[in-house]
């Protein structure tokens, strides 16, 4: 992580164009050649800070508090690791937006911040998996219709409310415990949410707004899953 740090430090004072991966490895304390045996290249060499950042993203939502549903627990870990002084301070916030903006400038470092996206949608999708497998074994329907007045389960009736034999885990949902592999519904959802928060931070690395208040990160991708809070997250049976 130091050499990522070192390389973004200079990436921020000189300019990519100006950083030659010899500068790094010299600001880093290494040899140029211990520098390549890491990264190939001196756009590499910040991956492992995109890369902290999925992961503390993935890891909030892992974290959430398990009788969240979905959509809860997006909003949840977006207010854990977006928001100035929860997640990163507002200072590293301003690295953010400086490589944001050089990876938007730059096929190369876009190409690896397109590359942990990628990976960070496959991490998230695996612990879509994980809650779904959490809440089937414990039998916390997470995920059931809305409450009516009297307590009812909505829609459901009681046999989906209290699950049924077959192949359909609580509230009738299909039983993806036995799966190694996120579902392809949760692969979606991954995606969608990946894209909300990816977009969320693009779009607020490009104007001068601070990282907090109603033009920061987190109130941005917070608007962003608004706006599919009303996509089916459920599984088919």
């Amino acid at each position: 992580m130091e050499i990522a740090r070192a390389a973004a430090g200079l990436f921020a004072a000189r300019g990519l164009k100006a950083t030659r991966a010899e500068d790094i490895a010299q600001a880093a304390g290494i040899a140029p050649r211990t520098f390549y045996r890491y990264f190939a290249s001196k756009e590499e060499a910040v991956a492992p800070l995109y890369a902290a950042g999925a992961q503390r993203w993935a890891e909030a939502v892992r974290e959430a508090p398990p009788e969240l549903t979905p959509p809860e627990a997006l909003e949840h870990a977006v207010r854990q690791t977006l928001t100035p002084g929860v997640g990163i301070s507002s200072a590293s916030w301003e690295w953010v937006r400086t490589l944001i903006r050089l990876a938007s400038a730059s096929p190369a470092l876009g190409k690896v911040w397109a590359e942990v996206c990628h990976a960070s949608e496959g991490a998230l999708g695996e612990v879509l998996r994980e809650r779904a497998a959490r809440t089937a074994t414990t039998g916390l329907d997470n995920v059931a219709e809305p409450t009516g007045s009297d307590g009812s389960a909505g829609s459901a009736g009681p046999d989906k409310s209290a699950g049924s034999a077959g192949s359909t885990g609580p509230a009738g949902f299909a039983d993806s415990t036995h799966l190694a592999e996120p579902t392809p519904r949760q692969r979606f959802v991954a995606a969608v949410a990946g894209a909300a928060v990816r977009v969320a931070v693009e779009s607020w690395s490009t104007t001068d707004s601070p990282p907090h208040g109603p033009g920061g990160p987190a109130e941005l991708a917070l608007r962003n899953l608004e706006a599919v809070r009303g996509m089916e997250w459920r599984e088919p049976e």
